[in-house]
């Protein structure tokens, strides 16, 4: 786990449901390069909730146990592989990103590309169906409405 203060201003922290969180967690450290920033278990060791970081952002994770809150909840296999959300992420390397994601065998939705609003972007699945966008576009730059 990081054990570094990661100072963000961001109070908007995305929240997703896993059959598998432990090897969720693994992917998507592995294929997206989030860090675990923490990891809580339950008395048998299962995860229960997790928060991983990837540059100032966070990103919450938890099983998709039985629950009032959970039965608000649908994974993306059960509504025919859509979804209601998905967490965009800019990259500064998006050629290595992409090629990193492709080898740990994300499913790629949207082939990395040139985007006509600036910079380069993909779309990808992953193994439990959620989709993730990554690009170099930064939306926190100045933008020219002229």
């Amino acid at each position: 786990m990081t054990t570094s203060s990661n100072a963000s201003t961001s109070t908007i922290v995305p929240g997703m449901r896993y059959r598998d969180p432990a090897k969720m967690i693994d992917w998507l450290c592995n294929a997206f390069g989030f860090e675990r920033h923490g990891v809580y278990h339950d008395h048998n060791g299962a995860v229960m909730h997790a928060q991983l970081i990837y540059g100032g952002g966070m990103i919450m994770l938890g099983p998709t146990t039985e629950g009032e809150w959970s039965k608000h909840f649908a994974q993306p296999d059960e509504i025919g592989g859509r979804e209601t959300q998905t967490c965009s992420i800019t990259v500064a390397d998006c050629d290595a990103h992409y090629a990193k994601a492709v080898e740990a065998g994300a499913e790629i939705i949207d082939p990395l590309a040139e985007k006509p609003y600036g910079g380069k972007g993909y779309g990808a699945r992953d193994p439990e169906g959620h989709l993730w966008w990554f690009g170099s576009y930064d939306p926190w730059a100045e933008v020219d409405e002229s």
